[in-house]
């Protein structure tokens, strides 16, 4: 039995809710929220609990390695990753949408299966979408800032990212074309760790999922 449990949790706006959510079951730890503090990794003693925060993309990397035996982070990062871990639960924030989106001219091309430009920071989530579910012939552009400038200056006919509330796309004259899939966070967990610390584990679940459905 390890003497800690370390939970990895994505930087930005995740934090706070995830935090809200182990405070409803009990578990504190106030300087993870502190914005001034140069720490890296935040101890619970008491409960023998370490946090550390990291970019959404490294979480499942951390997890799956063994480094944290828990992970926080959105459901787009752990599609994209694809990284050997378990995803087990929905811890219900963080609440958006991957969708395909374009002009609205575009929704032909889309619905005629024509081959298609997408440009998206999710590569592997538009190759599982148009090569595996629609059969349809892409070439995917990997793009790592602002996407829907991708129809915008022609680089690409439509694009993959997430929809919060549509209002960007809106102001660029963008419309969401296809709904991939909703993302919210969730919590992931190592498969050794699993195995070997199957009774915090799972009791950490069992609050988890209790918090969540209050």
């Amino acid at each position: 039995m390890k003497e800690y449990l370390t939970i990895a949790l994505t930087k930005g706006r995740l934090v706070k809710d995830a935090m809200k959510l182990f405070e409803q079951c009990g578990i504190r730890c106030e300087e993870i929220l502190d914005k001034n503090t140069r720490k890296l990794v935040f101890v619970n003693e008491e409960q023998k609990l370490k946090f550390f925060l990291s970019k959404a993309p490294d979480v499942p990397t951390y997890v799956e390695s063994g480094a944290a035996d828990i992970g926080v982070t959105g459901e787009d990062t752990i599609l994209e990753e694809q990284r050997r871990v378990y995803e087990v639960l929905d811890l219900g924030f963080g609440k958006c949408r991957m969708c395909v989106c374009g002009f609205p001219d575009a929704r032909a091309m889309l619905d005629g299966h024509a081959r298609l430009r997408v440009a998206t920071k999710y590569p592997n989530i538009a190759r599982e979408y148009f090569f595996n579910r629609r059969n349809q012939t892409v070439d995917i552009i990997k793009l790592n800032g602002s996407v829907e400038l991708g129809p915008i200056v022609d680089l690409s006919d439509v694009i993959v990212d997430i929809v919060e509330t549509g209002s960007t796309l809106k102001e660029n004259g963008l419309e969401v074309l296809a709904e991939i899939c909703p993302v919210s966070a969730r919590m992931i967990v190592n498969q050794v760790s699993m195995q070997m610390e199957t009774e915090r584990i799972r009791g950490l679940i069992r609050r988890l999922k209790e918090a969540v459905a209050t």
